[in-house]
Formats: C-alpha cells, sequence, structure tokens
C-alpha cells in the first residue's frame, strides 16, 4: 500500500530470469544535464522499483511516476466515496445496484511502455499479484475486502466486494499500480519475489525507466504520446547522497534543482540567494519513539521494561516535545499528536495528551522501584541500570539531532539511552526482524488515516508482513480502530477515531514527536504546479525546467 513509508527488507537472491525483464547497468551519467532534465537530490535509494514491493520513499516517487493507478485521490484527500477521484488508467467506472461492484473501464489509448495496449487482464493479473501469500506485498491487507477481480470484456475489469465499506472505492483504484501481464506474467511469485530488487519496471504512466545505478542515481525518461499528455520535464534523475548536509550543498551548489528535506539553516540559507526558492506545504508523515513490548532476543518473553505502562507514560513525561520540535525544526513541525497527522478530517487535533511533567515521571519511576545511583545518575532496580538502545537510521539528520535531545532529556530522570545510528537499510532490517529495544522512525500516512490507525493493531503485531514492530497489542484499541474504519456515517467516524486515538495515547506504546511540513528547495529555473500534501511528486509532470 502506498499510504506508509513501509519498511520490511526483502533479501534479493540471485537467480536466473528473462534477461528482458532484468535492470541494465547502462554507461550514462546522473550529470546528464541536457534541455529539460530536473535533478532531485535525496538520502535514500530505493529499495525496488516493483510496485507491489516498494517501501521506500524514494522507491514510491519512481515508480508511482512510470506506473498508473485506475484513479487518483484528489486534493481534497477524500477517500470514503469516488467523490475528487482523477481519472488515470480508468477514463470511467460505474457501480452495481447494490454497491458490491465497481467495473472500471480502460483508456482505449492507454499503452505499456513497450507498446502494447493496456487491458482488463492486466487488472486482473495485478490484483492476483498484489494479493499472492508467497510474494507478500504489504498492501495485501487493504485489499482483504475484495473479493476478486474480473474482465467483462477487454477493456472493463470489475471489482467485486465481500462487502460494503468506506474505503471501497479508493482501496481497489488507488492501491495498486497496475502491473502488464505480458511481461511479469510469466513468473511465479516466487521468482518475483527473489528478483525483485533487479525487476526493470515498463509501465503505462508519463515517464519510462531508463537506469538505475544503486546508490548513486535513478533516470527516468518523458514518454512521448502518452495517454495523458507528454510531461514538461524531458529526463528527471534522483541523485543519491548518503548526507542530508551533502545534500543541500548539491542544491545550492545548482548541481540538483530540488530537495525535499530543508531545514530551517537551509530556507535561511535560501532567503539569501536568488537561485533556490522555499515551496511549503502540510506534511503526511509523523515521527515518533516507539517502544518494543518483546525482548529482542526471546520474542516469546515480555520486555524487561516496555511492557510496563507506567515506566512507557513516565519516559514520555520526561519529553518535552514542544522545546525538542523548535530547537531542531523552528516552524517547520508541530509535536506529534498521536499516530496520525492533522490533515485528516477525523483527527482531533486537541486531544488530550501525556504532559510534560518530569517531576511526576520521577515519582512514577520511584515508584516502580528504579531509585537514582546519586554516583552515576542513573537509575538502578536490583543492580541494573534503567537503561536501553535507540535504533535509527543514519539518513535522517531530523531523528539524529531528536536523538540527542532525547538522550538528554530521559537522562535528567535518570534514564540512560545509548543510540544506535545505522546505516538506513540495515535500521530496515533491524526494524523487521524486531532486532530492537525502541526506535526513532517515521512514518508517511499518504492519503488515508486508515493503514496508520490498523498498523498498531494486533493483527499487525502477529502477521508476517505487520508493521506494528512493536508488538503493540490492546483489544480495546482493536475494538475501536474496526469500528472507526468500518463506519459508513462520517459523523460516527469522527467520534470513533476519536476514541482510538484516545485509547492509544493513554498506552503510549510510543512518544509521539513530530509532525514536519513538507518543505521543498527548488532552483529558480524550475517551474512548478500545485504540491499535494501526501506526495508533492504527483505533480512533476507538469512541472517545467527553463
Amino acid at each position: 500500500m502506498w499510504n506508509l513509508l513501509r519498511l520490511k527488507v526483502i533479501a534479493g537472491l540471485r537467480t536466473a530470469v528473462p534477461f528482458a525483464i532484468l535492470i541494465a547497468c547502462g554507461t550514462g551519467t546522473s550529470r546528464d544535464r541536457r534541455p529539460g532534465t530536473l535533478v532531485i537530490v535525496t538520502t535514500g535509494d530505493a529499495d525496488t522499483l516493483f510496485p507491489p514491493l516498494v517501501m521506500t520513499t524514494t522507491g514510491r516517487q519512481v515508480t508511482e511516476l512510470i506506473y498508473d493507478y485506475l484513479a487518483e485521490v484528489g486534493p481534497e484527500l477524500n477517500t470514503t466515496s469516488d467523490r475528487g477521484f482523477r481519472k488515470r488508467l480508468a477514463d470511467r467506472w460505474e457501480w452495481s445496484a447494490d454497491s458490491l461492484a465497481i467495473a472500471f473501464h480502460i483508456n482505449r489509448d492507454a499503452r505499456w511502455h513497450d507498446g502494447h495496449a493496456v487491458g482488463a487482464n492486466d487488472v486482473r493479473f495485478t490484483f492476483r499479484v498484489y494479493t499472492d501469500s508467497i510474494l507478500g506485498s504489504p498492501t495485501r491487507g487493504e485489499l482483504a475486502g475484495i473479493d476478486s477481480v474480473t474482465a467483462r470484456d477487454s477493456l472493463t475489469a470489475v471489482f467485486w466486494f465481500r462487502a460494503r465499506s468506506p474505503l471501497q472505492f479508493f482501496h481497489a483504484s488507488s492501491e495498486m499500480q497496475i502491473l502488464p501481464m505480458h511481461v511479469f506474467g510469466g513468473m511465479s511469485p516466487d521468482s518475483l519475489l527473489k528478483v525483485s530488487s533487479r525487476l526493470a519496471p515498463v509501465g503505462s504512466g508519463r515517464f519510462h525507466y531508463v537506469r538505475w545505478r544503486a546508490k548513486e542515481s535513478i533516470e527516468i525518461d518523458a514518454e512521448a504520446g502518452n495517454y495523458r499528455g507528454s510531461p514538461g520535464i524531458a529526463r528527471l534523475i534522483w541523485r543519491i547522497t548518503p548526507s542530508a548536509a551533502t545534500a543541500t550543498s548539491i542544491l545550492f551548489a545548482g548541481d540538483a534543482d530540488v530537495y525535499d528535506a530543508m531545514r530551517p539553516e537551509n530556507v535561511v540559507a535560501a532567503a539569501r540567494t536568488h537561485e533556490v526558492r522555499i515551496v511549503s506545504s502540510p506534511g503526511a508523515s509523523y515521527a515518533f519513539m516507539g517502544f518494543n513490548f518483546r525482548e529482542p532476543k526471546a520474542k516469546n518473553r515480555p520486555h524487561h521494561l516496555f511492557s510496563s505502562k507506567e515506566l512507557r507514560r513516565a519516559l514520555s513525561m520526561a519529553v518535552d516535545r514542544q522545546r525538542m520540535v523548535t530547537n531542531v525544526f523552528d516552524s517547520l513541525a508541530l509535536p506529534g499528536i498521536g499516530p496520525t497527522i492533522r490533515a485528516f478530517p477525523v483527527t482531533d487535533t486537541l486531544a488530550a495528551q501525556i504532559p510534560y511533567d518530569p517531576a511526576r515521571a520521577a515519582q512514577i519511576l520511584d515508584s516502580l522501584g528504579w531509585r537514582l545511583n546519586a554516583s552515576t545518575g542513573i537509575r538502578e532496580r536490583a543492580g541494573t541500570p534503567l537503561q536501553f538502545r535507540l535504533l535509527l537510521p543514519q539518513s535522517s539528520l531530523n531523528r539524529q539531532r531528536m536523538a540527542v535531545l532525547l538522550q538528554d532529556q530521559l537522562k535528567s530522570v535518570g534514564v540512560s539511552v545509548l543510540l544506535d545510528e545505522l546505516e538506513f537499510t540495515a535500521a530496515a532490517s533491524r526494524l523487521a526482524a524486531r532486532d530492537f529495544d525502541a526506535v526513532l522512525w517515521s512514518w508517511n500516512l499518504g492519503t488515508s488515516p486508515e493503514p496508520g490507525l490498523k498498523m498498531w493493531t494486533t493483527r499487525a503485531a502477529s502477521s508476517e508482513d505487520g508493521l506494528n514492530f512493536g508488538s503493540y497489542s490492546s483489544a480495546r484499541f482493536d475494538r475501536a480502530a474496526d469500528s472507526a474504519t468500518s463506519s459508513m456515517n462520517p459523523e460516527e467516524m469522527r467520534r470513533l477515531y476519536k476514541t482510538a486515538y484516545s485509547i492509544i495515547g493513554d498506552d503510549a506504546p510510543a512518544i509521539w514527536l513530530y509532525e514536519p511540513r513538507t518543505v521543498l528547495g527548488v532552483r529558480n529555473r524550475v517551474r512548478t504546479s500545485a504540491v499535494r500534501i501526501d506526495a508533492w511528486w504527483y505533480s512533476l509532470a507538469d512541472w517545467s525546467v527553463r
């Protein structure tokens, strides 16, 4: 699913597959600045360019420009009906009388980048791939309400639903990037899984794949004569560097046109130059320090620290989130308010939060038997220090700075935090393996609040492809989340979401740290169009370069 920045590392095994669908190395360079080229500098590489398994932001950006959805959520982010959705591969659709089926008609001018026509069988094949248990797409759970997909004729794909739900249309139209059956249909699911990181994309979108040099660059070109019109940009290049400082230097030096993680000092620097401007909008992500409820090396046992609700709440009370957010972001972020963002209509922006109260935090820790050792400044119980390790990726400067502030604030109440800063892929692997005490991570929630709520349920903790890596489990929260995401009444839905957020907020499975704005640094030679909250890159085909 595209609503979260998901991370589950898939091991790419070396397996013989048809040469035509493997990524070619090429001899081009990411510094090719022919007319109409736009360069995006980023600190993270793609994990794969095979849509059902993409989990990184860069992978998502590239594939969403190469492949198409049947329809796309509008800028209002409505997902509970088909209101506001924009036509993509589907040029029209119709509901059955009982609302248990939707027929999508494929645009007859749509073509795959190799010239084949797009058809209903491609849609049926795509559903089969996304829901295959062996392939294990993270989107599989979001598609559980769809019983089957059939081809009424060569251009009409019909989705059949098990029951009515508020997100029927969204799940059918906007959760799956349609795949070419004639390219991938000859491979078994386990073969697709093994070579997913090396599959060359063949899409129907307004850009086609050129090359991918791991940890260096990804390039795509405009698809002339595309059924939706040729893009305003001739070539897009993602230039990959592991350092945020290097990324901004590349932007200001004129070797890149866009960087999407500008910090306050970068905004100040941009104001001093006539070459870079700032494009900002509310964001669709939140960052948190999540607790592991299970021992990393003995997952059948509760965590020796974080299985205690009172201890988790005490740690939350010891953290001044407003001061930390101001320190790291200035005015470019807000303190987190839960596993959600303020832009969603179902978010209660006034919901009660665990207060910053270090004195009360110290009292709770005392009551739990954690006594301060005056010589070390760290609390102990039965000779064991109150200490844990915090996992975070090196690629995020914001999280690195936030981790240091967390260290300092928790030390002030006698808690020792050791930082495990790892390269992004290594950190993601540890996260997926649940091999951590606590983790400093972020999720991009995209267009709908539903997956952001469901990812904290017990099902998401117990399922193999679930994203509840900390194994938080609450029957009360599960019931509230299920009710909220299945309600067909808007007012009732808002009330139920509020209840669910209240329960998880009180349980403190994480400290909700910050909700950042999207802050782009853009060279002035680039003409932009409207920037979406959930994915700023959606409109790149409508940008142009002088």
